[in-house]
């Protein structure tokens, strides 16, 4: 374990970004600025697959976008004009390079790449069988089973194929596959994972946020539905639905964490989003305070809205540091002690003698919240009141976030007081889950019909989880407290 990846154990990762160019020589140098814009959904590895009317073209690795794909002979290399590209985090599957996608097969009608964001949750089943039937798996990712799943359909074409593979999965995806006919874009029933659709200079874009469009100058063209099927190729976009209408239920956490501020998902503005939930904190749960402080960079828009919304001025009593990068300095006892300070320093000008409003945007394992509580004390805080900008996280989440296990949350394991005794601080309060759709726009939660999937704070799931039946406790201990909203 590096010391950066003890720092960001107590912060959710989302799967994966994918993007994807179609009508323009040169793509995949597209390919690699929109990668750019999605690495936040991925920092382990990236890989773009490209093809110039004649042959596939592949380059894979560990680490960010910009250590493997920033030299002009790799980029070259990446022939054609079409492409389509990867950002990963791993939710299923080793950090390994024969993880690290898009994956490529030569198939019966030719060559075929696949990358997705997000998780299948009967892979296991699926893949099982397959094994059974003769399937050799090469990787141990749930994105192999949808490859071996299009390899082995007994359909004549090749949308066909993936039609018949994508329903037989559950879960949230993503999907992007790549042929010698053009790109297929597919997102699930439900709509949980993101997708956009975009156009530039007569050729198409298909990528996880809209500000994957913006750095590349596409103009955005719209959201793809749930469970809509796009073809992209030379006589341009068709759509298709290979699956009965099901009510949409995109991810609240894209809005409360993983989308970057300057995206526009399902038409609504990720950063009006975050500071709406701020405002409603400050609805529910002020207290008397002098600043309103964020813990930066993700609780920064909540706690905007806060200040705006409770009049108590807005201050940067925490500073980040940007360019820590990777560490790898064996993290013994002493080190971890220092972890948080790397990339966090208290601006002790600004919190000495105050009381101190904390805003963050969730509260998973406690660890890295104990640190700050215990930095901005020591920086002369008065009282520290943590706000956190989603409800408990009590459940675990199979849709493409890692955690599977109650046991690695919080809110499973302790109450209310027992959280806030836990952390060090005066006082904590979370959202309430009516709170979190008022700032969506929506009255409040349905609860015969969630407008949103928010199986993490709900235990709500909206698929089949046929791998992870047994990892769902039934309540989390939070729900004890009164307080908990």
């Amino acid at each position: 374990m590096t010391l950066e990846d003890f720092h960001d154990d107590d912060k959710l990762h989302e799967e994966c970004g994918v993007y994807a160019v179609h009508g323009h020589e040169g793509a995949a140098a597209l390919v690699t600025l929109g990668l750019h814009a999605l690495q936040h959904r991925g920092q382990e590895a990236a890989g773009i697959i490209s093809y110039d009317g004649s042959e596939f073209y592949n380059h894979r690795a560990l680490g960010h976008v910009g250590d493997n794909f920033s030299s002009q002979e790799v980029i070259e290399r990446l022939k054609g004009h079409v492409s389509i590209g990867h950002t990963r985090y791993s939710t299923t599957g080793e950090t390994a390079l024969r993880n690290v996608q898009p994956l490529f097969a030569d198939l019966h009608d030719g060559g075929f790449a696949l990358c997705h964001n997000g998780n299948l949750t009967n892979s296991q089943k699926i893949r099982d069988q397959l094994v059974m039937r003769g399937s050799i798996f090469q990787s141990t990712m749930d994105t192999e089973v949808i490859l071996h799943l299009v390899a082995t359909s007994i359909q004549d074409t090749i949308v066909g194929k993936v039609t018949d593979a994508i329903q037989r999965i559950e879960g949230a995806y993503a999907l992007l596959c790549m042929t010698k006919e053009g790109v297929i874009a597919v997102r699930d029933p439900h709509g949980i994972r993101p997708l956009v659709l975009g156009e530039l200079e007569g050729g198409y874009v298909v990528a996880s946020e809209t500000c994957a469009l913006d750095i590349i100058g596409a103009n955005f063209i719209r959201d793809v539905d749930p469970g809509e099927m796009i073809v992209i190729n030379d006589d341009g976009v068709q759509s298709l639905r290979p699956f009965p209408p099901t009510r949409q239920q995109t991810c609240i956490f894209e809005y409360i964490y993983f989308a970057r501020p300057d995206s526009v998902i399902d038409g609504v503005s990720v950063y009006d989003a975050r500071k709406n939930i701020g405002k409603e904190l400050a609805q529910e749960s002020h207290v008397e305070s002098d600043v309103v402080v964020p813990v930066p960079d993700s609780g920064v828009p909540a706690a905007i809205g806060y200040s705006q919304e409770s009049g108590v001025p807005f201050e940067l009593g925490i500073i980040r540091n940007h360019y820590v990068g990777r560490t790898f300095i064996e993290p013994g006892q002493q080190i971890r002690n220092l972890g948080v300070k790397l990339k966090h320093n208290a601006n002790k000008a600004v919190l000495k003698g105050k009381r101190v409003i904390l805003v963050d945007d969730s509260l998973v394992r406690g660890t890295t919240s104990i640190k700050i509580v215990e930095m901005v004390k020591a920086a002369g805080a008065k009282e520290v009141h943590m706000r956190i900008a989603s409800p408990p996280i009590g459940y675990p989440y199979f849709y493409g976030i890692d955690i599977s296990q109650s046991k690695e949350l919080l809110a499973a394991q302790m109450d209310l007081e027992e959280m806030a005794k836990h952390i060090g601080v005066d006082s904590l309060a979370f959202l309430t889950i009516d709170g979190m759709y008022r700032a969506m726009g929506k009255e409040g939660r349905n609860p015969e019909a969630p407008q949103y999937c928010d199986a993490p704070f709900t235990g709500h799931y909206p698929t089949q989880i046929d791998d992870y039946k047994d990892h769902v406790v039934d309540v989390p201990r939070f729900m004890q407290s009164k307080k908990a909203g």
